[in-house]
């Protein structure tokens, strides 16, 4: 009786943590895009956001799980994290070559993030100048795409296993603004290869993206970094495997920064050795001082 009694109340204490989680959508031409969201402290205004982007084929619950940690911060900090879905599991991120149905029906992803920044800003009254951008693979190429597209509505982008697409592969038209990014990359990464190459990922054809280097210094040009970056080496959470972080910084007071987490040994997917989301909010933190 009393097992089954405290299995009940840890069901239901389950049940209302998941029942923080909205979920809603947004008509953009012709389709419903949904998002997710956790429901903010009545009195939480002028919240910065975030928009966590799945990788491809995926969905914004994959995001959710790996954002646990970083969801305590939100009162704390005052920030809200948005996990869009992507056009049937995949977005209109710039790759020319990409098969996905988003890239082939050439769905409008400004148009969604820009109708999510609204919707934040009028039930919330977020801070509009404080929005953010993160995600894997895939998420990290959209999150490169808003970074090109629309610049003035994006503080700071971290792309997680991704690297731009070729200038042939590319499909959006660059805006070539400031921006502050980034970049965390793993040197044995065989979907999103390290020097550059085809981007192998079944079921969907990519193109080529180009090296992480070539990325890395795409952004430290448009912000005005001449000559070598800083380099640290980051604090190790998991010394049980082979990998260690190498950290390459541009950053120059009045400039946006430019980082690059350099992944030795790092394959695609999520590190034991850093909470990548952890990471990425101390980096767009540095971003509004």
């Amino acid at each position: 009786m009393l097992k089954n009694l405290f299995i009940t109340i840890i069901l239901l204490q389950c049940s209302l943590v998941r029942a923080q989680l909205v979920a809603d959508s947004l008509l953009i031409d012709n389709h419903y895009r949904v998002f997710y969201y956790n429901k903010p402290q009545p009195t939480q205004t002028g919240a910065s956001l975030i928009f966590a982007m799945h990788g491809s084929g995926g969905k914004p619950q994959d995001m959710v799980e790996k954002a646990v940690t970083l969801e305590k911060r939100a009162v704390a900090d005052n920030f809200i994290i948005a996990y869009p879905a992507g056009y049937k599991h995949y977005w209109n991120e710039c790759r020319k070559a990409s098969t996905a149905a988003a890239n082939v029906e050439n769905i409008n992803e400004p148009a969604f993030f820009s109708g999510m920044i609204k919707y934040f800003n009028e039930r919330f009254r977020i801070n509009e100048k404080q929005v953010f951008a993160t995600g894997f693979s895939g998420g990290g190429h959209m999150s490169y795409s808003l970074g090109i597209t629309m610049p003035d509505k994006i503080k700071a982008i971290s792309a997680v296993v991704a690297n731009l697409p070729t200038p042939e592969n590319m499909d959006c038209v660059e805006s070539k603004k400031p921006l502050a990014v980034m970049i965390t990359n793993g040197t044995a990464d065989q979907t999103n290869p390290y020097n550059g190459g085809e981007v192998k990922t079944p079921g969907v054809s990519l193109g080529t993206v180009r090296a992480t280097e070539q990325s890395f210094q795409y952004w430290a040009a448009l912000d005005g970094y001449k000559g070598d970056p800083v380099k640290t080496i980051v604090q190790d959470a998991d010394t049980s495997n082979d990998i260690t972080i190498e950290k390459y910084t541009y950053q120059k007071k009045g400039k946006p920064e430019v980082t690059l987490l350099k992944v030795i040994n790092g394959k695609h997917q999520w590190l034991t050795d850093i909470d990548v989301f952890e990471e990425s909010w101390k980096f767009f933190k540095r971003q509004m001082e």
